[in-house]
């Protein structure tokens, strides 16, 4: 069978099925990416690189930026498909991420193949996301926006054979007329790389000063792969005052950089990690908080490990990985019972639910 993945980043979610395609010596496993990749092959996949052939313009519209962004990267990879194709590569099925418009019209280069799209989130005015959280509540003609964004999800539904979410929350975003396509497959964890590791110890510098931890010690982690509001950062900031206090031998790590990843920028000139964190730095003994940025993927997986208490809070939005990382590592879990970590977690079996904005309820 001759298979294509279709993702800008590539492998994403489609870093443990792809490999595991490409081992069948029956299966012809090709990506079609943006990525910079090291070599042509990658786990027996074959690496086939696009750039996009133009930018977004300048002053269009606010409303399609979003969706011209998507054809911009749509037309290019339409034109890395047509060299496939002239070079003999006939997919019988294409698995793509239909987020970034990639996908927009391999149907058109291919229309015997059957496609698959991997469909994490169909974005709402009212429900989800926007205007879940009253100090950043939606502006007027937020919907008009939404509904214009939306035009990508509809465009692939339109072509597409099937959809692929990674819960049932996330499918259950898209418009009923959708969903019989859509069959719920998460894109896995590795169980057997990530457990728990008793004997873990890692060491850190604060200042001039390197400190030793080890699982003896209390330490709880937070992760976000940018520090901003969608992922509770500024609930969880508020709150460590009184952890802090309550667990004063505690050790707290910060991972996430400095940027956005959902949601709107802070105001010019700041970063939402400062912002929150001057709020309340007064009250906090900074010699037990560790703001680690972004930190390589080992190390990111030893300091799961390493933590006791797992913090993690959402919007009711797409699930991290992260959540379920340090699940299999081990941590005691303490999160939102925002959509769908319900599906994710038991409360009081695998974990504890709190309410999101409720910090009394995430100190206790």
């Amino acid at each position: 069978m001759r298979i294509l993945f279709v993702h800008q980043n590539f492998p994403a979610q489609f870093k443990f099925l792809a490999p595991a395609l490409a081992k069948d010596t029956n299966n012809q496993v090709v990506a079609l990416t943006m990525a910079a990749q090291p070599t042509q092959h990658w786990q027996g996949v074959q690496i086939v690189r696009y750039g996009a052939k133009r930018q977004s313009t300048p002053n269009i519209h606010p409303w399609v930026v979003d969706m011209e962004t998507k054809v911009i990267r749509g037309e290019a990879a339409y034109y890395a498909a047509q060299q496939l194709k002239k070079s003999g590569f006939e997919p019988d099925i294409i698995i793509a991420h239909c987020g970034w418009g990639e996908s927009l019209f391999l149907k058109d280069v291919w229309p015997t193949a059957k496609l698959a799209i991997y469909s994490e989130f169909y974005y709402h005015a009212q429900g989800a996301d926007v205007g879940f959280d009253p100090e950043f509540p939606a502006v007027m003609a937020d919907e008009c926006r939404i509904r214009v964004k939306n035009a990508n999800n509809l465009l692939h539904f339109e072509v597409a054979d099937a959809g692929i979410s990674p819960t049932y929350w996330q499918a259950s975003t898209f418009p009923a007329r959708f969903r019989n396509k859509i069959s719920v497959i998460h894109d896995g964890i590795d169980t057997q790389a990530i457990q728990p590791n008793a004997q873990i110890v890692m060491s850190f510098k604060q200042g001039d000063t390197e400190l030793s931890f080890s699982r003896q010690d209390e330490v709880i982690t937070f992760v976000a792969r940018n520090l901003e509001p969608y992922r509770g950062y500024h609930i969880f900031m508020r709150a460590l005052p009184e952890i802090l206090k309550q667990r004063p031998q505690a050790k707290v790590l910060i991972i996430g950089a400095d940027g956005v990843s959902y949601g709107k920028a802070a105001p010019q000139g700041q970063t939402w990690k400062n912002i929150f964190l001057n709020e309340v730095k007064e009250q906090l003994d900074m010699s037990q908080v560790f703001f680690l940025g972004q930190v390589p993927y080992p190390q990111f997986i030893a300091l799961l490990q390493l933590s006791r208490v797992h913090i993690y809070l959402t919007y009711p939005y797409v699930l991290s990985w992260s959540l379920l990382e340090a699940m299999s590592a081990g941590c005691a879990i303490v999160a939102s019972n925002t959509a769908p970590l319900k599906e994710a977690i038991i409360d009081e079996e695998t974990g504890l639910l709190v309410d999101f904005f409720d910090r009394q309820g995430l100190t206790q």
